[in-house]
């Protein structure tokens, strides 16, 4: 199968490219070439009084006419055909055809990872980043779920919530897509390099910022419209007052894409944000079903079609040693507890409890957090 920079011409690529370096050249500018050219190399063949009703002043003309970004496009070009990175331009195959329906979709994706991830239905998860323990379980068990399921989840790779939306998606052996505020070649936050790695197996790290920008905290709401883009809805789990994941659903709002919010605890400041979009119409949700429901009819039905076709497992004894019995009686569902609290607790060496909590997290019953903390996984 063709990747798409095989079917585009390399110096296509490569005037996309260019063209996104250009000070002030921005998405509604982009936007604008679009519309107007639709092949973006007419771009630098145009006078000073064309460019000038594309809204590009004429300081920009001269660096444009110049082509004093060829040589840096050409250098990205090359680096990311050498790291496996794929470009996507917007009118050309393999981009997204939903991003291409919202107000100011990028001219040029930059992607690394496999790009068939796109081509499944995806919902959005976000949240903050300072979750709470049933934050992080919410997010990561609705996010398992929903992967499971054949429903790619988009999000930020962000702390909290972003991360345990990736992490249970690829539990699930779903497909996953982690949208950046930064280059391509950067790892942000620098403790998500393994989680990071494993989105690129399993699925796509994407972000419309050049090779070498920095995660500047600008960048960030500017991503947002893409993550919400791309979905069929947006989850948000968890959110104060002022979170950016509000952005990200107010964005999926204005693209006319559902908006769902996990409830959480009144006196909790990160459940502001999910209980005032409940009070404003989006759609309280609790399991994948209450997403599910919410899709275009063909994918709904096919995804329930195969879940109500699964064999009825019959409910079997589960039998659990003495040991991991109580291990489990000193794991809380709410509150994550220190692996150093627990093997204190045990009575067992630490080999023993470190043998018992992986094999207690391959059944299913608990769930490690960063951090080495554990909770105990509801049943």
């Amino acid at each position: 199968m063709d990747t798409p920079e095989q079917s585009l011409n390399e110096s296509i690529i490569k005037d996309a490219i260019e063209a996104t370096l250009l000070p002030g050249v921005g998405n509604l500018t982009q936007d604008r070439i679009f519309r107007t050219l639709q092949d973006v190399s007419r771009l630098f063949s145009l006078d000073d009084a064309a460019l000038a009703a594309l809204g590009i002043s004429s300081e920009v003309s001269t660096l444009l006419h110049s082509r004093a970004y060829r040589e840096t496009a050409t250098e990205i070009y090359d680096w990311g055909k050498h790291e496996g990175c794929h470009f996507l331009i917007r009118g050309r195959p393999g981009y997204p055809p939903l991003l291409n329906e919202i107000f100011d979709p990028p001219l040029l994706l930059y992607a690394r990872g496999r790009l068939e991830a796109l081509e499944m239905p995806c919902i959005a998860i976000v949240g903050t980043r300072r979750p709470t323990i049933y934050g992080l379980q919410m997010a990561q068990g609705i996010a398992l779920d929903l992967g499971g399921r054949g429903i790619c989840v988009v999000s930020g790779l962000a702390r909290g919530i972003d991360g345990a939306a990736h992490r249970g998606c690829i539990e699930g052996g779903g497909f996953t897509i982690a949208v950046l505020g930064c280059g391509i070649d950067i790892i942000y936050p620098r403790e998500h390099r393994q989680l990071t790695k494993g989105v690129v197996e399993k699925g796509l790290i994407l972000t419309e910022f050049a090779p070498g920008t920095s995660p500047s905290p600008q960048n960030f709401p500017v991503r947002n419209r893409i993550i919400s883009g791309l979905a069929l809805g947006t989850i948000i789990v968890e959110a104060s007052e002022y979170s950016g994941s509000l952005i990200t659903a107010r964005l999926a709002m204005e693209q006319n894409r559902e908006v769902f919010a996990l409830p959480g605890n009144l006196t909790s400041p990160q459940s502001f944000g999910p209980n005032f979009l409940i009070k404003q119409g989006a759609k309280l949700i609790q399991t994948w079903r209450d997403v599910v429901e919410e899709l275009p009819p063909e994918i709904r039905q096919e995804i329930l079609i195969k879940e109500d076709s699964k064999p009825t497992r019959k409910p079997e004894l589960e039998l659990l040693s003495d040991e991991e019995s109580r291990l489990l009686e000193l794991l809380k569902t709410d509150e994550a507890t220190q692996f150093d609290k627990v093997f204190a607790q045990s009575d067992l060496s630490i080999s023993r409890v470190s043998d018992l909590l992986l094999n207690l997290e391959m059944r299913g019953r608990v769930r490690q957090l960063p951090g080495n903390l554990y909770v105990k996984i509801r049943k």
